[in-house]
Order: structure tokens, then C-alpha cells, then sequence
């Protein structure tokens, strides 16, 4: 399948054949990593068995020195006793030697596979000038700090401010460690804190529909009822938090309330046993890190995080778009600083924002070149507007309606 790109060089589409390529380059290493594997374990056993065979002759000699002592022995028998017993190591240290040497050579190996499989070298693909800025440097260590912050690794992102001067407002830092304050005690098990959070930005969290302050209650309950009938009377008097969120809820709360019955029994031994499933710790800090991003107006994974795993998905694609490039010696391809020679799908996880392509120049949109809606309904960019206009008139290229190009209207996605 081919596909052609803005300056109309046609270049073959490999989207579709990249990830069984990249499987197969990893495959190639991971055969290579697991013969040195074996090699280093097979050594270990080995080596550990001629050595214990060594230390046995040599407590033999000794014994044997230590019962008779020396004045009684033969001398000569001794002396050949003990040349033997230090040709037996000598042998033994050059085989181990030769045999760690053997493992050097598939050490290598490995490190062929990798540059046999995998291109070392990507700065063809990547903008010179994209960091040539002490602006853009900024903003790059800004972003990795907040990305740190992001993980809770604190101390880090400290250590690279001061390495790299970025001075990071408390402003901004502050959310990031209340954050990771409650989710670390949420990770613990405890859910006070996520529970005054909450109770905190309770309007805010109704305005977002968020349904978290219910499900702290909720698995505080739960929490109660997992410590048998001597918590009874503290979960009856704990349900009262369930009231605000009775409309909303309601069937939710039937069931907590019914599972009671079996509390004397044990709630594992009841119908309601999937009220005490485990996931459910995992599954209230992800609600909480979505509520609380969306609060703060973050999203919900760190930037940086995101920019990678795209970079590394588009880059095998790049990769093979390249050699093609330099195959047919074409110029001129990569000089587009605000889009890339082809189009790459990164699945629907990457979706954040529309994007709007116009049909005629088959090119996408952008803040100098938006998209324009004709009075009959089809959209155009402005440069394809442009192109089309004669005398003053436009004729839409899906109709034959002929209209003023002035009564276009812009569209905001």
C-alpha cells in the first residue's frame, strides 16, 4: 500500500508490518540474551563443583598431614602429593578462565544483535534546532520536573532544579505533594486523608459528576465490615455518610446495607463476598489521581509520559520512511517543521483534540491555515478556499453550488 505525502513523493506505508518487525528485532535480542544466560549459570554450577572437588583433595592432604605429621611421611610421596594437588588447580583456574572467556564472546553477541536490530543512530529523524533554545531547555526541564513530581519521586525533581536552575513556583509544586500524600496513604490502605480531600472539594467534585466521595465511604465501609461483628454498631453509625448520595446511589447502598445480615457468619461466606474483592484499592486510586487532575486542571497522565510512548510508537515508522527517502534520493521532505512526511496512527489513546484535514489539499489544518465552512456545508481549508476562488467566485469542488468565497466561515473544533 502506498501512500503520498504533502510534497508529493510517493513513499511505501509500513504502519502495518512495524509492529511484527519490532517484535521480531526484540525476539532476535531475547535469543541472544538467554544463551548468555545459560552460559552464566551453567559456569556458576561448573565452577562451584570443581572448586568444592578442590577444596576436598586439599582438606584431605591436610588431614592426612595433621593425623601422620610431617617426620613420619614419606617425603617423596608428599612432595608428589602436593605437585599433583597443585596441578590439579592450576588446570582448574585456566579451565574456569577459558570458559569465562567463552562467555566475553556471547556477551558481544548481544550487543551485535542490538545494533543488528535496532538503529543507534535517530538524529536524521528528529528537528536539529528543536532544543537549540535556552527557552526550549526550559521548558523541557520544567516538563520532566513536573513529571517527577508527577511520581511522587520528590527529592529528584529537587536535585534537578538546582542542577539545572529551574525555579518552580510552590505554587505549582504544593498540589503535586498533596496529591501523592494521599495517594501514598491510599496505597496503605488508609483513606482519611483521601476522605477530607474530599469532603474539601466536595462541591467541585459534584460539578465534575465525580462519584469518589461515595466510594471512600463506600469502601470505608466495607472496610468495617471485613472486621466482623464487632464492628457492627460502628458501620450501622458510619452509614449516616451515605445519606447526601441516597438518589444517586441507592442501589449501591441496598447492597451494602443487606450484606449486614451475613456479618455474623462472615461477609466472605455470604452472597455479598465481592464486596471484599482487593482490587478495589487499585482501582479508588485511579479515580482519585482522575478527579484529582481534573481538578487542578492537569491531565490525568504526565505529558512527558505520553510524548514518549507516542515518539516511540512514530519512530520505527520514521525509521523505515527514512531509508525509503535516501533510497530514492529524494530532498526536501523533512523541511516541514510543523508536521511530519506521513501520517502516523497512534490509536485512539492518543486522541486529545480534533484535527481536521482538508480534503482538496490533503493536509491539515492550523492556526494560519483553519478550516472554512461553505455556505453549502462541505469544509475546506482557507488555502484551498484560496485556490479555488476565480473571479471573485467560488465553486465547491463536492457541488456545483457557486458562492461568494467572503461568506465562508470560519470553524473552531
Amino acid at each position: 500500500m502506498s501512500r503520498r505525502n504533502t510534497t508529493g513523493v510517493s513513499v511505501v506505508c509500513v504502519c502495518v508490518s512495524v509492529p511484527a518487525l519490532i517484535m521480531e528485532q526484540c525476539a532476535c535480542v531475547e535469543r541472544e540474551l538467554e544463551k548468555v544466560l545459560h552460559r552464566f549459570v551453567m559456569y556458576g554450577h561448573q565452577s562451584e563443583e570443581r572448586l568444592d572437588e578442590l577444596l576436598r583433595s586439599v582438606c584431605e592432604i591436610r588431614g592426612q598431614l595433621v593425623a601422620f605429621g610431617v617426620q613420619d611421611a614419606d617425603l617423596s610421596v608428599l612432595s608428589q602429593t602436593m605437585a599433583q594437588c597443585c596441578k590439579n588447580i592450576k588446570e582448574t583456574v585456566q579451565m574456569l578462565a577459558s570458559r569465562h572467556k567463552d562467555i566475553h564472546g556471547s556477551v558481544s553477541k548481544v550487543g551485535k544483535a542490538i545494533d543488528r536490530n535496532f538503529d543507534a543512530e535517530i538524529s536524521a529523524v528528529v528537528a536539529e534546532t528543536v532544543w537549540d533554545t535556552p527557552e526550549r531547555q526550559k521548558y523541557l526541564s520544567e516538563t520532566i520536573v513536573e513529571h517527577l513530581y508527577r511520581q511522587g519521586m520528590l527529592s529528584v525533581a529537587e536535585d534537578l532544579c538546582q542542577e539545572s536552575g529551574v525555579v518552580i513556583d510552590m505554587s505549582m509544586k504544593q498540589p503535586f505533594l498533596e496529591l501523592n500524600r494521599i495517594l501514598e496513604a491510599l496505597r496503605m490502605q488508609d483513606l482519611r486523608p483521601a476522605l477530607e480531600w474530599a469532603v474539601t472539594n466536595r462541591q467541585r467534585l459534584l460539578d465534575l459528576n465525580s462519584s469518589l466521595e461515595f466510594k471512600l465511604h463506600r469502601l470505608y465501609f466495607i472496610s468495617l465490615l471485613s472486621g466482623g461483628i464487632g464492628n457492627q454498631m460502628e458501620a450501622l453509625q458510619y452509614a449516616r455518610h451515605f445519606q447526601p448520595f441516597a438518589s444517586q446511589h441507592q442501589r449501591d447502598i441496598q447492597i451494602l446495607m443487606g450484606s449486614l445480615v451475613y456479618l455474623r457468619h462472615g461477609i466472605d461466606n455470604s452472597p455479598y463476598r465481592s464486596l471484599l474483592e482487593t482490587n478495589q484499592w487499585a482501582e479508588i486510586c485511579n479515580i482519585f489521581t482522575r478527579d484529582a487532575c481534573a481538578l487542578l486542571g492537569l491531565s490525568v497522565e504526565s505529558p512527558l509520559s505520553v510524548s514518549f510512548a507516542s515518539g516511540c510508537m512514530a519512530l520505527p515508522v520514521l525509521m523505515n520512511i527514512k531509508q525509503v527517502i535516501e533510497q530514492r534520493q529524494c530532498s526536501g521532505v523533512w523541511t516541514h517543521k510543523d508536521e511530519l512526511p506521513i501520517e502516523i496512527d497512534l490509536g485512539k489513546k492518543c486522541w486529545y483534540h480534533s484535527v481536521f484535514a482538508c480534503p482538496i489539499l490533503r493536509q491539515q489544518t492550523s492556526e494560519s491555515n483553519p478550516p472554512m465552512k461553505l455556505i453549502c456545508g462541505h469544509v475546506i481549508s482557507r488555502d484551498a478556499l484560496n485556490k479555488l476562488t476565480n473571479a471573485g467566485k467560488l465553486k465547491c469542488p463536492y457541488c456545483p453550488m457557486e458562492q461568494n468565497p467572503s461568506h465562508a466561515k470560519q470553524i473552531y473544533f
